[in-house]
């Protein structure tokens, strides 16, 4: 009778395991080998029976849905007579665990590694979003005490009912310095547990437009201070110990600004400061003029100003002296910086008699100012920008990036800015590797400079958040942020690694047939 009742109620519960049409289920080996080669980013659950695995299917179905195009959900029941033999071959024995399922991740055709983070909703999204990326703050032991944010709704209520001081991080997963920080903040938010209330939100997608404007959100992290709901100001020490936010918290206080800068022109000097109103009567009036177009926020400006300073006054004093010195707020003086083709600061540029007649980049410290303006001589030619070199790197734009990309199986492309000191580094060593790769037509090592117009919403559309950002892309599609060493043998190996995988593919084709 009992063993009546079990094969009654057997089926039944079978049935009400209800597993979404998004999760292939694999129960042989050829249909393994077939997923592996046509996905390249797959999650497959593996369980001792059925019934084991019903929560985690659940779970899975709902992921599923939402990466369905990037990811791919697998399950492999071991319980299952069929598929017993495929996970005999694979070495699978999820029966040895003690909840009786294993996940496992497979990329790029091969296994990758097992998941062993959080087995939730969250997480397993993360995970499939970025197999490769950091843990996501929550799933820190040590973060168990800061409040973790996932939407505008649940941040919106909690302004509504904690009565308790609130200091929330609002940050981005890739951010440096918010990395930094959170050790020292999840300490404190320990150590401040029961008093104050700690929380962080990753509000890096679009969807948090509406709190980023509200809280005048610029960059990450932007750590704000409420007090029963109401927003009060922000904390602003990047570098601060776990025991600095917490004296803080007992005695909040606004940021105090330092003083503001004296402007340049304002300051006693002997470089003479002009304007789009006095400039052309000032170069007509004065026969050899050096001019230095700058920009208050402009770091290597002010590195040079100091020297520029010191050739001025020395020009100054001298009896017989060979020219003046001269500067223009090129973010004031709007006029000249369009006239003179401005893009970049410090631009130096030398007048004779009213006229311009050289650029001078080479000029930066006061020696060599004084020794040029004793003796002023055309620069040398200008070095050709990496565009401008012939090289295998393709150069693309916004408008035919997508067409250019389909017609190669496999392409790397570096998302770059011209003054950028890492993508400077990288050029050498990514040109080289197109060059090994440049009589391979499938194969593409291409370039975008973001910091022209017409490529600003491609950059964005592409997820580049800092430069140089390294995309693959197949046949166009974006398949994987490029994370390996940024040296040639990084990005030959990376490619080399996706050709052997397609003679790979093909030799198994042969096969099979």
């Amino acid at each position: 009778m009992l063993l009546f009742t079990l094969l009654i109620t057997l089926p039944a519960c079978l049935w009400s395991l209800k597993v979404s049409p998004l999760i292939e289920k694999i129960s042989d080996h050829k249909d393994f080998k077939k997923l592996l080669r046509t996905r390249n980013n797959v999650l497959i659950l593996y369980s001792k029976s059925a019934a084991v695995a019903e929560h985690q299917l659940k779970l899975l179905s709902d992921v599923a849905e939402v990466v369905k195009g990037r990811s791919t959900v697998s399950w492999v029941d071991c319980g299952d007579t069929e598929s017993r033999k495929l996970c005999k071959k694979l070495k699978v024995d999820p029966s040895s665990k003690p909840s009786g399922v294993e996940l496992l991740h497979y990329k790029d055709g091969t296994f990758h590694t097992e998941y062993n983070r959080p087995e939730t909703f969250k997480s397993i999204l993360a995970f499939l979003r970025d197999p490769e990326g950091a843990p996501l703050w929550e799933e820190d032991r040590e973060a168990k005490d800061v409040v973790h944010l996932d939407t505008e709704k649940e941040f919106r209520r909690l302004l509504k009912k904690e009565e308790r001081p609130l200091l929330v991080m609002f940050y981005a997963p890739w951010c440096g310095v918010c990395k930094r920080m959170m050790p020292a903040f999840q300490q404190a938010a320990t150590d401040l547990k029961g008093t104050y209330v700690l929380a962080g939100m990753n509000i890096h997608s679009p969807e948090y437009d509406r709190i980023k404007e509200e809280y005048s959100i610029k960059g990450y992290p932007t750590i704000c201070y409420f007090e029963k709901g109401k927003y009060q100001f922000q904390f602003e020490n990047y570098g601060a110990t776990a025991k600095d936010i917490a004296d803080w918290m007992k005695n909040p206080q606004p940021h105090q600004p330092e003083a503001p800068e004296v402007p340049w022109a304002e300051q006693d000097s002997s470089v003479h400061h002009l304007t789009d109103e006095d400039f052309d009567q000032f170069v007509k009036e004065h026969r050899s003029v050096l001019v230095m177009f700058h920009a208050p926020w402009c770091g290597h400006c002010k590195k040079m100003k100091p020297e520029y300073e010191q050739a001025a006054e020395v020009l100054h004093s001298s009896e017989d002296s060979p020219g003046v010195l001269a500067a223009v707020d090129a973010t004031a003086s709007k006029a000249l910086a369009e006239k003179f083709h401005i893009s970049g600061f410090p631009t130096l540029k030398y007048f004779e008699n009213g006229e311009e007649k050289y650029t001078l980049p080479h000029l930066r410290t006061q020696k060599k100012i004084m020794d040029w303006m004793l003796n002023p001589e055309a620069p040398p030619p200008p070095e050709p920008t990496w565009e401008e070199k012939q090289t295998s790197v393709i150069h693309l734009i916004g408008e035919d990036f997508r067409e250019s990309l389909k017609k190669k199986r496999h392409s790397l492309v570096m998302f770059y800015a011209p003054w950028c000191p890492h993508c400077k580094n990288a050029i050498p060593d990514f040109t080289s590797a197109a060059d090994i790769f440049k009589e391979d037509r499938k194969i593409a090592y291409a370039a975008v400079d973001c910091t022209k117009e017409q490529n600003h919403d491609l950059c964005r559309q592409e997820g580049v958040e800092g430069y140089p950002t390294l995309n693959y892309y197949n046949y166009g599609k974006f398949m994987e942020k490029y994370r390996g060493e940024r040296s040639e043998s990084g990005f030959t190996g990376f490619m080399r690694s996706l050709r052997e995988k397609d003679h790979g593919r093909v030799g198994k084709r042969k096969e099979e047939l």
